[in-house]
C-alpha cells in the first residue's frame, strides 16, 4: 500500500503522518506500507512507490490520504503515479478515494466534539452552536461535500443549530461565520471544529482566528476541538477506502 499525504512543513505534522503510517501498516500486516509525500517533504512518491516494487509488489494499492476530491485526487497523485507506472511495467496499480464521510471520520468528529463540549462543562439546555471548518478548496464538489459532512456530523452529535466554514478559498470564511454565530443574542456557547487530519500553520491559524472572535464577543464562551490525527479510527478509514471492492486497477 502506498499512502501519500499531502506534505508539510511543519515537523510535527510530518511525525504524525508518519505515525500514522506505521497504524495502518498494523492494520494491513503482512502487507507493506510505503508512506509518501506529494510536496515539501520525502519520502516522495517515487521513492516509495520504488521501495514497493524492490519488496516484490505487483498491485500497488495508492491510499490518499485526503479528506476530499479535489486537484491533488484527480491530478496531481494521478499524473504521479501513471510516471512510477510507466518505469515498472508489469505492476499494476488501483487508487482509492479520499476519505470524505467515511464511518470512522465521522465516529472520531463526534468523539472530538464531545470532548471539547465537556471540557467546557456544556450543558445540553444551553444555546450551543456548532461550526465546522474546512481548509477550503477552489473545486465546489470538495465545498459541497464538506457542507454534506457538517450536516451529518452535526446531527450524529446532537446540534441543532450548526454551521460551516472555510480558512480560504471557499465561502463563507471562519471570521465571518464565528460573528454571525456569536451576535445571535440566544447564542452562549460556540464550539469549533477543525476538519483537519494533523496540526500544522493551518490548525495554529485556525485557533488564532477562534481566539479573535473570543475576544469580539466576551459574552460568548469558545470551545475548539483537536484535528484528526494518527489514530485508528483514521487508518481504519484509509484501510477501508484502499479495500473497497468497487477500486478498478490500472497497469
Amino acid at each position: 500500500m502506498l499512502l501519500i499525504g499531502h506534505g508539510t512543513r511543519d515537523e510535527t505534522g510530518t511525525e504524525e503522518f508518519l505515525a500514522l503510517a506505521d497504524v495502518l501498516a498494523r492494520r494491513v500486516a503482512p502487507l507493506p506500507v510505503a508512506p509518501a509525500l506529494l510536496e515539501f517533504q520525502k519520502p516522495t512518491i517515487r521513492e516509495a512507490w520504488d521501495s514497493l516494487v524492490q519488496c516484490g509488489a505487483t498491485h500497488i494499492r495508492v491510499a490518499p490520504l485526503l479528506l476530499f476530491a479535489a486537484g491533488h485526487a484527480r491530478q496531481d497523485i494521478p499524473a504521479e503515479i501513471s510516471a512510477c507506472a510507466e518505469r515498472t511495467p508489469g505492476v499494476i496499480h488501483s487508487q482509492s478515494e479520499p476519505l470524505s464521510r467515511a464511518p470512522s471520520i465521522v465516529d472520531l468528529l463526534v468523539e472530538r466534539i464531545t470532548h471539547t463540549a465537556s471540557d467546557l462543562s456544556v450543558d445540553r439546555r444551553e444555546s450551543v452552536t456548532l461550526v465546522m471548518v474546512g481548509r477550503g478548496s477552489h473545486d465546489p464538489c470538495a465545498g459541497s461535500d464538506m457542507r454534506v459532512l457538517g450536516e451529518v456530523t452535526a446531527r450524529r452529535a446532537g446540534f441543532s443549530n450548526h454551521a460551516v466554514a472555510f480558512y480560504a478559498m471557499a465561502e463563507p470564511r471562519l471570521p465571518k461565520v464565528l460573528d454571525q454565530v456569536a451576535s445571535d443574542s440566544r447564542t452562549q456557547t460556540v464550539l469549533v471544529q477543525p476538519h483537519l487530519l494533523f496540526h500544522g500553520r493551518l490548525y495554529d491559524a485556525i485557533a488564532g482566528q477562534v481566539r479573535e472572535a473570543a475576544d469580539r464577543h466576551p459574552d460568548v464562551r469558545f470551545g475548539m476541538g483537536g484535528y484528526l490525527g494518527a489514530t485508528e479510527e483514521v487508518a481504519e478509514a484509509v484501510r477501508r477506502r484502499a479495500f473497497s471492492p468497487a477500486m478498478a486497477e490500472s497497469s
